[in-house]
């Protein structure tokens, strides 16, 4: 089906409870879902073997892959500096980031990359034109190390280690240029992963990332309230959360406190990105495995008062015959990190 100037990459999301791996291939101009695939990991220890299995069991055409990483490891800042070439830039960051991080600047991984001003940097913004928006991440070297070692150890080969905020926001720029939606520059999208245990933001003005945020809340905290409220055991109460069935009132009541304490720490984001930048976030895209609840989007947009959707990260793209799509589907809303790492074969 492919010619050999084809070439594929694998997006692995590595989770707190499961292993998602999406796989491109770009034929010429046209970019296709050739592989996916997903599975449980059941312990911190399990992740190499949840890898591996996925690995397998699954044809994947490449052992390239992306991957990121994420918590609080990982460090993210926006930085208003004073115009310089890239040169300059490269230079002057380590002494910057000194100031910004709580890590010594010999133990992290350092990068940056300037932002497009155009899009509403502070500093054109407030009038100060000498000054250019900078994006600094740093991250701890071992945390780094120790994810080249897992993938070399099962044979893999990492292209990038990104992070899973700028995943997102790489998934929902390339649906964009898929879809041909050539994103608006004053339209503002708040980008919310709910994982397991963490949810990621990433608020977009255009395809140029403005905040990100990592909250310590998630689809555990969903599944522990309704096993406490309904004092069942927490495999039960899983079940419950993906199909309550005629327990949907008791689910909702169960679940309602911990999303208020969810959309409030967004909301507090969103307020922040706001005084910021003197715009509001127009409009709210769910996606993850904890986004699945089913009244959740109506719960956040009563909390938001605004528009709140769940987002499929694969609504344009299109899929080899071998994948089957009915499946693909039906978890698209899990798949916006890994489609988002994938999308990195533009670049590769």
């Amino acid at each position: 089906m492919f010619l050999k100037r084809s070439k594929s990459i694998v997006g692995l999301d590595i989770g707190s409870h499961a292993v998602k791996a999406v796989e491109l291939t770009q034929v010429g101009s046209d970019y296709v879902l050739t592989e996916y695939g997903q599975t449980q990991i059941y312990s911190e220890g399990s992740i190499s073997d949840a890898i591996a299995e996925l690995m397998s069991s699954c044809r994947f055409r490449t052992k390239r892959v992306v991957t990121a990483v994420s918590g609080k490891s990982v460090i993210v800042r926006y930085l208003n500096l004073v115009q310089m070439s890239d040169d300059e830039l490269k230079n002057a960051i380590r002494f910057e980031a000194d100031k910004y991080i709580p890590f010594d600047v010999d133990e992290v991984v350092l990068d940056c990359q300037k932002l497009d001003d155009a899009a509403g940097a502070v500093g054109i913004d407030s009038g100060q034109e000498n000054e250019m928006r900078v994006l600094l991440v740093a991250c701890k070297r071992s945390l780094v190390e120790d994810h080249f070692t897992l993938l070399n150890g099962l044979g893999l080969q990492p292209e990038i280690i990104d992070v899973d905020a700028f995943a997102l926001g790489n998934a929902y720029e390339f649906m964009n240029q898929l879809g041909d939606n050539f994103a608006d520059d004053e339209k503002v999208v708040a980008l919310i992963d709910i994982g397991a245990n963490k949810t990621n933001i990433n608020i977009v003005r255009g395809n140029t990332s403005f905040f990100t945020r990592e909250i310590y809340l998630g689809g555990d905290d969903f599944t522990g309230g309704i096993s406490k409220k309904l004092n069942i055991d927490l495999h039960e109460a899983e079940a419950l959360k993906r199909d309550p069935g005629d327990q949907l009132e008791d689910a909702k009541e169960s679940v309602y406190p911990y999303i208020d304490d969810l959309g409030n720490e967004i909301r507090l984001s969103f307020d922040y990105y706001e005084n910021q930048f003197d715009r509001e976030v127009d409009e709210v895209y769910l996606s993850g495995g904890g986004a699945r609840l089913m009244f959740l989007e109506e719960a956040l947009e009563k909390i938001f008062e605004k528009k709140t959707a769940l987002w499929n990260p694969i609504e344009y793209l299109k899929s080899s015959d071998r994948v089957d799509r009915d499946l693909l589907e039906e978890n698209a809303s899990q798949l916006a990190i890994a489609v988002g790492l994938a999308s990195r074969l533009r670049a590769a």
